[in-house]
């Protein structure tokens, strides 16, 4: 409580608003990166309180949201044989597939289950020795070791009959491909503090004096993100383009040693594909050779699936940062939380699912673009 109370101090968020107020000078497009901290924006109406020249632009940073189509078809294919048990986290159950979704394949018979760890998923191949029991394992580097540490555990226990689907992908190579892209308009970066607590921030400088952009890893409190906001004005107003770390509560410099020992003998790095972005290379993990019998996409040999994305869905324009969920026809129409078109209207950390959930319905395109 200790932390929720102090970095919501309405003073204090006052205070920060008015501090940017009198930084501001130009407009300036800052890029939010993580799906929590566009809720937490949208939630207490961050974006609304800033001062007219700054826009925040959601960024891809769902990991929900950017599972590419092709994986989720592949999951639904397994988790409809009849020998398997598919764990995977709730909010993956209503992505749509080409045609269906997890829920779809529950309901037909699949023995489809909601856990809360990796680790509980090997706790059912343990009690399931006759069944296989895989684990969708989706995400950025914040989840990405903890099902490292299963895929481990489970060659070092010896359990055969578990694997793991994988779509993890990388943040810092997908900021690379939004500031190439001819279309970006992002001048400045709130990095995700918790992919920087475990992996540190020593991958951004780099980033930063390429592209000319200043990054700011911040949290997803209120008073974080203004305070983030509030580096990264100042860095562009002054011509700056450096890596500053705003939370260090909960990040080092270093990252997390051991969670990354972790990650580099479980995975390997490889090109991914991100949902309606396309494929971005070295952007994911793969199992490293050593691990490659736990790697579900070989055991089920689907690998060969054919994918079709809703032709009206303009979710991975807002996952650029290229629209605002009200730009889309279909948003809050066609496409609601109960009948999604895409993952960004599922996820709980989706910007769509945000901007429907806070009653952001009727906002003008240029409004949003103001």
């Amino acid at each position: 409580m200790k932390y929720l109370d102090e970095f919501s101090n309405p003073e204090l968020a006052h205070n920060l608003l008015e501090r940017i107020r009198a930084t501001t000078t130009r407009r300036w497009a800052i890029m939010e990166v993580c799906g929590g901290q566009t809720h937490s924006i949208i939630r207490h109406g961050i974006d609304q309180l800033l001062p007219d020249q700054i826009e925040m632009i959601h960024g891809p940073g769902c990991p929900v949201c950017v599972t590419p189509l092709e994986i989720i078809d592949k999951a639904l294919e397994i988790a409809a044989r009849p020998n398997v048990i598919f764990c995977s986290f709730g909010d993956m159950l209503r992505v749509p597939g080409s045609s269906e979704d997890l829920f779809r394949v529950k309901s037909k018979g699949g023995d489809v289950r909601v856990v809360y760890s990796p680790l509980d998923a090997l706790t059912i191949a343990r009690e399931n020795p006759d069944r296989q029991v895989v684990f969708f394992g989706i995400g950025f580097e914040t989840t990405a070791p903890a099902n490292a540490m299963t895929v481990y555990q489970a060659q070092r226990l010896g359990i055969e009959n578990f694997s793991l689907l994988v779509s993890h992908v990388l943040v810092p190579p997908a900021i690379a491909a939004i500031m190439e892209s001819p279309d970006c308009r992002v001048q400045g970066f709130l990095a995700a503090g918790h992919v920087c607590s475990v992996m540190g921030t020593a991958e951004y400088p780099p980033l930063a004096e390429k592209y000319r952009v200043p990054m700011v890893v911040t949290g997803f409190e209120p008073l974080d993100i203004l305070e983030g906001i509030r580096r990264a004005v100042m860095q562009l107003e002054q011509g700056r383009h450096e890596v500053e770390n705003a939370y260090p509560r909960a990040v080092p410099a270093q990252g997390n040693p051991a969670a990354k020992a972790m990650l580099e003998d479980v995975f390997e790095v490889t090109d991914r594909g991100w949902r309606g972005i396309g494929v971005i290379p070295r952007s994911g993990w793969r199992l490293s050779e050593r691990y490659r019998d736990y790697d579900a996409e070989h055991r089920f040999s689907v690998t060969d699936v054919h994918t079709d994305e809703s032709s009206i869905c303009r979710s991975g324009e807002v996952l650029q940062g290229l629209i605002k969920p009200t730009d889309c026809a279909a948003f809050g129409t066609k496409c609601t939380p109960r009948n999604p078109l895409g993952a960004t209207m599922v996820s709980s950390e989706g910007a769509c699912a945000a901007y429907y959930l806070y009653r952001r319905l009727d906002q003008p395109a240029e409004v949003a673009h103001a």
